[in-house]
């Protein structure tokens, strides 16, 4: 199952056609893409018994983030060996956990206006929750997955490393900073959910390539991990980590610049493209035509 977020209704996308959720589940179901996370499994349920002549519509609106308003968003540092290497640090012994805020989430199609400093780019698989918990063992985790979809960690690099003490949470939650989607797609649509493609390119030139078994601490891994301290909620959302590729770990360094479009995908799930743009300039929104075509 694929769900997107088309102009602020949850719907299930099938081709380049939708069911909108609450018209076809007669109101049992909130039209709120976020409400879904928590009705989870009973939504799952009644999906899997929707008739087969469930009325289609064509996919017009702006496509927004599958999940918009997480109550917690983690993100994984450090989570691929190479990306570490360039990173300059040593292989983590335990995951390396921060946080971005909600603010910072968009749909997968936007213009960002650039702070200032150095922003700099992450593609990574993106997880989101069904189901919540503490203490959730390894071989249970994905059972706890709702889906997953293309996250973009944006990241501004001076506020990041700045002192005394670094400022991961601020410098990666700019407006447009987490972009997310273009949809959710349950993990049995997929070939292997532990070994996915990733990859991003700036103006048509690739700058990161990776598979998602190439994570040191798999999604299972990260999900135990993080449950162990804290309470996991139904539709909280993990940026996993991304591979190596970034502007940082250049020679000499590269960053974002005004003009820049950054496309980033994952094989099976869809892409995101983001163009950047000066602070002065007008962060206007692309079409809604535009943001459909790149649905993925």
């Amino acid at each position: 199952m694929r769900l997107m977020n088309l102009a602020g209704r949850l719907q299930i996308a099938l081709g380049d056609k939708v069911i909108d959720v609450s018209d076809a589940s007669g109101g049992r179901f909130d039209a709120d893409p976020q409400a879904v996370y928590d009705r989870w499994d009973e939504f799952v349920g009644w999906s899997s018994s929707l008739p087969t002549d469930a009325p289609l519509k064509d996919q017009q609106g702006v496509v927004g983030a599958p999940v918009p308003r997480p109550r917690q968003v983690f993100a994984v540092g450090l989570n691929y060996d190479e990306h570490a290497d360039e990173s300059g640090f040593e292989r983590p012994e335990n995951p390396v956990i921060f946080t971005k805020f909600v603010s910072s989430i968009t749909g997968p199609v936007t213009t960002v206006e650039l702070p200032e400093g150095a922003v700099d780019w992450e593609v990574e698989l993106v997880v989101v929750l069904g189901r919540g918990g503490r203490n959730i063992p390894v071989a249970q985790a994905w059972d706890h997955v709702a889906g997953v979809t293309v996250g973009q960690d944006l990241s501004e690099r001076v506020r990041q490393h700045s002192g005394p003490a670094p400022q991961f949470s601020l410098a990666k939650s700019h407006a447009g900073f987490s972009p997310v989607g273009p949809t959710l797609v349950t993990v049995d649509e997929l070939d292997d959910r532990d070994d996915l493609e990733l990859g991003a390119d700036i103006n048509g030139e690739t700058v990161q390539t990776g598979r998602t078994s190439q994570l040191i601490f798999p999604v299972p891994v990260l999900i135990e991990s993080l449950s162990r301290t804290v309470e996991l909620y139904p539709g909280d959302v993990i940026f996993t980590g991304t591979p190596a590729g970034v502007g940082a770990g250049r020679t000499p360094p590269r960053y974002l610049g005004a003009g820049d479009v950054l496309r980033s995908f994952i094989t099976g799930i869809g892409e995101l493209n983001q163009r950047f743009v000066a602070p002065a300039e007008s962060a206007t929104a692309l079409s809604s035509a535009e943001l459909v075509t790149q649905r993925g």
